[in-house]
């Protein structure tokens, strides 16, 4: 007779309570296990559901399996009586070894046999599929199946093959950004992150590592904007005139070349070959500098057929930096090379203990996001490439959708490019893309190919779904047939950064943590009425953007100053015909006199001094125009 010791026997005991059925078919890929359940025991039926893992026994191994489909082969259900279940099962792993020891492969190396006992799965053997043993393991909540095994992911593999959220409204993707970000840093100091903001929201999710770059405070010059993103600024997202554009490539390559400079900007370009400037290098010019070399060629006795061009031209961009919504590019009196600090700024360069920032694009207007975009994607890859990876880099695109859409007809090209060059190259120079929306389907797939992780939340479109099972290997395409029932705060997780597929739990955020928008409500406090209603008045003269609005601390912002209407006759003549003692240099007021417009961008002694070099034939023209401040 053979003795077992008490531990076999609790043991065995253990196994035979964890008993569910046995294996009745096979493949390559699933298989269906039948139970048959006593009429006075329910455990089978109401512990097991959609969505969780068993195991199925094979010699010394135990193979991993997740239940996709439970149903009754008569499809009746007898109160009083035995029973008997299908679980439709997919194959994903195999665990050898014991408790102590258990190590769980993605592989099998041998299938379950027909009569192969299935069981429920050990804590165990679940700790043992979803731990991480990357260097940097992130712990961003718990299993659905058992809340005492936290899900942990890969921060290291996050980043470096991109990541995706995606989810309907409402089922808390920015709460899930925000825990992300915030756990990442933490085992990343290193990192940047940049956060294209649409919302607002994110500044009460990072109060005190986050820095805020609001409309307001936003310093974003227009001589930073390639000739594309320019392009689609003055065309205010309209198709453009590809005669202008031509006309506008040369103009603002000569402007740059003209460009002096305070002395300190000087030294910085002083050994730039001119002759290689093109309107794509990012050196600074005066719109005055540009506006003069207009009036020139319209001066000009050749060219006719150029001239309603050449004026068309100067009437769009009069009308662009005379708008108070572009003050983000046009709020400077004095042009100054000042890239350095803006990259400082936006990258955090050094982080001052805040690694991220949070770009608030609502206040800017709709039809030129995407240049803006473009010009920040387009710089955190630069960036990254120019300083051989020492930069590491996260872009996260909120409403992703908008930027980079599937229909190659809409949306913005060089914005379209500029995070299609993130995601297919920034693996290599240390830069990262983080995809949220709530469309996949209306993403470029292109994009969502490329990123290797993806957390799957609540997605009630079938066209969505398809997306996403599309987007997941075949062995794995049963874990999102329940994506359109899961809870908020829930998600499937699948791809580089966890084993297998995780259905897991985001851990809970507290309630001062969580992504709002508050600017907007902040910025109208000590504005309403008695009634608690808002002063309507107020938000008329914020959507006319006729006053300089408030910050989202509720006060007005440094240095957003109102850009100033360029040009006219009398300040012209004055510039340059003036007495020759120093003119002071002070900005022009914001609001001009009655009867009188201001200079624009530039300081009277800058004008003075740009159109003194020049031709006198062309201050002769400067005199006789009159800028515009209308588009047509």
């Amino acid at each position: 007779m053979i003795q077992t010791t008490p531990q076999e026997e609790r043991r065995d005991v253990s196994y035979t309570s964890r008993v569910l059925g046995h294996v009745v078919k096979c493949n390559g890929a699933r298989a269906t296990i039948s139970a048959r359940v006593p009429d006075d025991e329910n455990a089978i039926a109401t512990t097991m559901s959609v969505g969780r893992l068993i195991s199925i026994r094979v010699g010394n191994n135990r193979v991993v399996a997740l239940v996709y489909s439970i149903h009754s082969p008569g499809e009746i259900w007898l109160e009083r009586e035995p029973n008997t279940m299908h679980f439709e099962v997919e194959l994903v792993g195999e665990i050898r070894g014991d408790d102590s020891d258990a190590n769980f492969s993605a592989g099998i190396s041998d299938y379950p046999t027909l009569g192969a006992v299935a069981h429920q799965i050990r804590m165990s053997d679940l700790d043992a599929i979803y731990s991480v043993d990357a260097d940097n393991p992130v712990n961003i909540g718990h299993l659905t199946q058992n809340s005492e095994i936290p899900s942990c992911i890969s921060a290291d593999a996050l980043l470096n093959r991109h990541f995706a959220i995606v989810g309907t409204t409402g089922v808390g993707k920015s709460t899930a950004v925000s825990l992300l970000v915030n756990r990442i840093v933490d085992v990343c100091p290193d990192l940047r992150v940049l956060i294209l903001d649409p919302h607002n929201e994110f500044a009460s999710a990072f109060k005190t590592r986050a820095h805020l770059i609001e409309t307001d405070t936003l310093d974003l010059p227009f001589w930073l904007f390639r000739l594309e993103e320019f392009t689609e600024v003055i065309f205010r997202g309209r198709p453009a005139v590809a005669e202008e554009i031509d006309m506008l490539r040369d103009l603002i390559a000569e402007a740059k070349r003209n460009f002096r400079g305070d002395p300190e900007s000087a030294m910085l370009t002083r050994k730039v070959d001119r002759s290689s400037i093109t309107a794509d290098t990012p050196i600074p010019y005066r719109v005055a500098d540009l506006m003069a070399l207009i009036d020139e060629r319209i001066g000009q006795l050749d060219g006719r057929d150029e001239k309603p061009h050449l004026r068309n031209l100067k009437m769009r961009i009069g009308s662009v930096i005379n708008d108070p919504r572009f003050r983000f590019m046009f709020s400077t009196n004095t042009i100054n090379d000042n890239l350095i600090e803006i990259i400082s700024e936006i990258f955090r360069i050094p982080g001052d203990g805040k690694p991220i920032t949070s770009f608030q694009l609502s206040g800017i207007p709709s039809e030129v996001v995407n240049a803006v975009a473009s010009v920040l994607c387009r710089m955190a890859f630069e960036i990254a490439l120019w300083s051989n990876g020492q930069m590491r880099i996260l872009v996260l695109c909120e409403e992703a959708h908008r930027y980079v859409p599937s229909d190659p007809s809409l949306g913005f090209f060089p914005t379209r490019q500029a995070v299609a060059r993130i995601a297919k190259e920034g693996r290599k120079y240390g830069v990262s893309l983080g995809v949220i929306t709530q469309r996949p389907g209306e993403l470029d797939p292109t994009i969502l190919s490329q990123c290797s992780t993806v957390f799957a939340m609540r997605l009630a479109n079938d066209r969505d779904q398809d997306i996403i099972r599309s987007a997941i290997s075949n062995s794995s395409s049963s874990t999102i047939s329940f994506l359109s029932s899961i809870g908020n705060g829930e998600a499937i997780a699948f791809g580089e950064a966890v084993a297998v597929p995780m259905r897991m739990c985001f851990e809970r955020v507290p309630q001062s943590e969580l992504p709002q928008t508050v600017s907007g409500n902040i910025a109208m406090r000590g504005m309403g009425s008695r009634d608690q209603l808002p002063n309507i008045g107020n938000i008329v003269k914020n959507m006319r953007h006729t006053e300089t609005p408030l910050g989202s601390a509720g006060m007005p912002p440094q240095g957003a100053t109102l850009q100033p209407a360029l040009g006219d006759l009398a300040e012209l003549e004055k510039a340059v015909s003036g007495p020759a003692a120093p003119i002071e240099d002070k900005p022009m007021p914001d609001q001009p006199a009655p009867g009188q417009k201001s200079l624009g961008s530039v300081r009277a002694s800058e004008l003075r001094e740009s159109l003194l070099a020049k031709s006198p034939h062309r201050a002769s023209l400067l005199k006789k125009s009159d800028m515009p401040t209308d588009d047509r």
